[in-house]
């Protein structure tokens, strides 16, 4: 039961003995920032970024760690695209440097984790209503590893297809952050789990307790699925792999069976005629995390599961490996090179 994690160090460059976070003054600041999409050679690590700007209703953090995730490559590469230039990241986690004047939920000193665009630096502007106050039992590391693939696995299980008892699912990419995750939360609700992986990361999902593994890169998976269901097919898949597994996914499922299609890490899902859909009367999704947190009330109370996950030993979570902010281009050739097990 173990999901290992990589993230970007934030505060090599700004760490400081003081626990007066407002007392820190700096006129630039290093974050990592893309001015063209493309490969990750388009990653600059500028050391003199200026210092961000909070409105009344946002929060200075002082980021001590930044989650990486496949949307951050997206971003990167122009999938996704947003307005140039742009900091990367989208998760992170951190001490309140200042508070704007509307802000009444946290204080200088506190300890938070977010998703918000920007982590990818030593400080970063957010909005106080994306802020999650991290438990003083979760170490902020963790906390921080927890928020996009944690609450993604949570809201797909939960939410997007609620996975019940009994059920038969299939979770592409089961040896990744997020895989790792939704085949634990699985077992907890009582599925059967059927997880494709490479074969080298077999050891790993086998432990978090899947019921059949596939090597995708060598078996049939539409096959193998169909003779662990006695050839009915599985309630459910869910696919973070997009291009190479859109169509096996399909003819994974059984008569309305759901498919899930949450990620893009081989390329994005290509245009779906419906009648592919007519044969078994399927059905097709594509959600996104920032749809299942519409409101602060949502927010927090997917970040509590998932912490609450942790606390007792539904899920586990291990930082697999750490990368310093100015190794930014590395972390995200290795995420792309499919070397982790687990999250980075």
């Amino acid at each position: 039961m173990l999901t290992k994690n990589i993230l970007l160090s934030c505060s090599s460059v700004c760490r400081s003995t003081t626990k007066n976070y407002q007392s820190l003054r700096f006129n630039h600041i290093t974050a990592a920032i893309v001015k063209s999409t493309g490969d990750s050679s388009k990653i600059i690590i500028d050391n003199s970024f200026e210092f961000p700007k909070a409105s009344p209703t946002q929060c200075i953090i002082q980021n001590k760690f930044a989650g990486l995730n496949f949307i951050d490559t997206y971003h990167r590469s122009g999938l996704y695209p947003r307005p140039l230039p742009f900091v990367l990241g989208t998760e992170g986690g951190g001490i309140v440097h200042s508070v704007g004047s509307k802000v009444t939920d946290v204080k200088v000193g506190d300890s938070v984790v977010y998703n918000s665009l920007g982590s990818y630096s030593q400080f970063t502007s957010v909005e106080a209503a994306n802020l999650i106050s991290v438990p003083s039992d979760i170490p902020l590391d963790i906390a921080t590893a927890c928020v996009t693939q944690g609450m993604t696995a949570h809201y797909l299980t939960v939410d997007t297809f609620p996975l019940k008892k009994g059920q038969w699912c299939l979770i592409h990419a089961a040896g990744g952050g997020t895989g790792q995750l939704l085949v634990q939360i699985a077992k907890h609700i009582g599925a059967k789990v059927i997880a494709t992986s490479s074969a080298s990361k077999f050891p790993i999902v086998s432990s978090l307790g899947a019921d059949v593994l596939i090597d995708y890169n060598n078996e049939d998976v539409v096959a193998k699925v169909l003779n662990a269901t006695d050839g009915k097919g599985v309630h459910v898949v869910y696919d973070s792999v997009g291009k190479s597994t859109w169509k096996s996914s399909l003819e994974s499922l059984r008569t309305r069976g759901t498919c899930v299609y949450f990620g893009n890490a081989s390329g994005p899902v290509p245009p779906l005629d419906p009648l592919l859909l007519s044969k078994k009367s399927l059905f097709v999704t594509r959600p996104k995390l920032i749809d299942y947190t519409l409101t602060r009330d949502e927010l927090i109370y997917r970040s509590n599961e998932v912490f609450s996950f942790w606390r007792n030993k539904i899920i586990k979570i291990n930082i697999e490996k750490y990368f310093d902010l100015n190794q930014a281009k590395d972390a995200h050739d290795f995420i792309e090179q499919r070397k982790t097990v687990g999250k980075v």
